[in-house]
């Protein structure tokens, strides 16, 4: 049976989800069949990286689910499954850059903005309603790179927009880490290593992803 408190764990990152698409679409200067095309692909996403992060649950319970497929249930997703899904959203991401010969522009940057102010908004609530004093941390991190990004949006590239953000994310993730017991993402604890690979795979499709573009004459 699932917890109350895991219920309303879910309830607060679907909230915050909501929230974010929901500042995009308000706020956002692109049309209104934009912003509707790239709401349904962020969602389409979402649902790619719940399907990722129930495999790296899996994987990890192995031997519990090979006796019994349906314990898995009862089982909350571990940091390391968190991980197996940003590393296999990426890795998606990365092939799709290769072998795609569409792609969606502005898209990245509609889906970052989402994140930021998803992030915001449950680390809010849990420093506000949870009085979770570890969220904190991730909350001044969220809102200094909004802040960034709101106001260097249409002035950089998108490219060095994603270069920036991962960069001080990832250099607020480490600062985070020293100042306080345990650094987490919606949740999801963040070990120093894993903010490293993360960095360094962002990077690559950073780059990828730049190439691709400059070969089609696009910023």
């Amino acid at each position: 049976m699932v917890s109350v408190d895991k219920l309303i764990s879910v309830g607060i990152i679907g909230l915050s989800i909501m929230g974010g698409l929901a500042t995009f679409y308000i706020i956002s200067d692109l049309s209104k069949q934009k912003r509707r095309e790239h709401i349904e692909g962020m969602v389409s996403q979402l649902i790619y990286f719940t399907i990722y992060l129930w495999i790296g649950k899996i994987i990890i319970n192995f031997s519990i689910f090979i006796k019994d497929p349906l314990a898995i249930l009862a089982y909350p997703s571990s940091s390391h499954a968190f991980y197996f899904a940003i590393l296999m959203s990426l890795f998606v991401s990365v092939i799709k850059s290769i072998y795609t010969h569409k792609e969606e522009r502005n898209f990245i940057e509609s889906l970052l903005f989402v994140l930021l102010v998803t992030s915001f908004v449950y680390e809010f609530i849990q420093l506000v309603w949870n009085n979770n004093s570890f969220a904190i941390g991730s909350l001044v991190v969220s809102c200094i790179l909004l802040i960034l990004f709101i106001s260097s949006r249409g002035r950089i590239t998108e490219s060095t927009l994603m270069f920036v953000i991962a960069t001080l994310w990832s250099i607020g993730m480490f600062v985070v880490a020293y100042i306080q017991p345990i650094t987490t993402v919606f949740g999801y604890i963040m070990m120093p290593w894993f903010v490293g690979v993360f960095y360094v795979s962002s990077l690559s499709i950073i780059m990828i992803k730049k190439r691709r573009r400059e070969s089609r004459g696009w910023n």
